[in-house]
């Protein structure tokens, strides 16, 4: 489902296989695990970078909608683990970089844009909030997410009520991600360039985890309001 290994300060998480990698509860659970180890191993290795990426052709191509089928709890418990491995990450004491290694649709999309920095292949993957297209309604969090970190209505517009699949380049100059490279590796050896670059500033990771939290504020509140709906009902 995921491995994780660390090179000098960089964690490097990585979903594996050839699939989708789609987000059920087994893969939202094994990527959570992940990032607790990672967050109990940045206590005596400070100044850490997380890096995330996956393999093959797709980054992480939304929730597993097979699995949930026409279940309204499964999709709650996708929803909910995903709020929780985002609040988790929004919360990580260190930069984070997702290395966009191809596909990163709907519920994938924001598992990439959950990061500090996101970069991307260009030669081949597109950028795709598909909710529109599949008749399902955005989750408010989700629309949260998406004004924290991209500025233009017009981009936000464009992304969510057109459905557009957005390639590598485009999205550089909407300002979505931050860079675009040739490939896959090309894109990963970047990630790592910029890790060592962040790690070098040695911050205080649980301030730098402070002050992001409060830039996404609006992001945890959507969570936390929702995670008060369930716990009511």
């Amino acid at each position: 489902m995921c491995t994780l290994e660390k090179r000098g300060k960089i964690f490097i998480l990585t979903l594996t296989g050839a699939g989708e990698h789609r987000l059920n509860p087994v893969l939202l659970d094994a990527v959570q695990s992940a990032l607790r180890h990672v967050r109990d191993e940045s206590i005596s290795s400070p100044s850490s970078v997380l890096i995330t990426t996956a393999q093959g052709k797709f980054f992480c191509n939304g929730y597993d909608l097979d699995w949930a089928g026409s279940s309204p709890s499964r999709s709650e418990l996708m929803n909910s683990k995903l709020q929780s491995l985002v609040a988790d990450l929004i919360s990580l004491p260190m930069p984070t970089i997702a290395a966009v290694s191809g596909h990163a649709s709907a519920a994938g999309f924001i598992l990439a844009q959950s990061h500090d920095y996101v970069l991307m292949r260009k030669d081949r993957g597109f950028l795709y909030m598909s909710e529109l297209d599949i008749n399902l309604v955005i989750p408010a969090w989700f629309m949260a997410l998406i004004e924290c970190k991209i500025g233009s209505p017009m981009t936000r517009r464009h992304l969510v009520l057109t459905a557009a699949k957005v390639t590598a380049k485009e999205a550089v100059e909407k300002g979505i991600i931050d860079s675009a490279h040739d490939s896959a590796e090309e894109t990963v050896k970047a990630a790592l360039r910029l890790g060592e670059e962040l790690g070098g500033r040695e911050w205080d990771g649980h301030v730098y985890a402070q002050i992001r939290m409060k830039m996404l504020a609006g992001v945890l509140d959507e969570i936390a309001a929702r995670r008060s709906t369930r716990s009511r009902m």
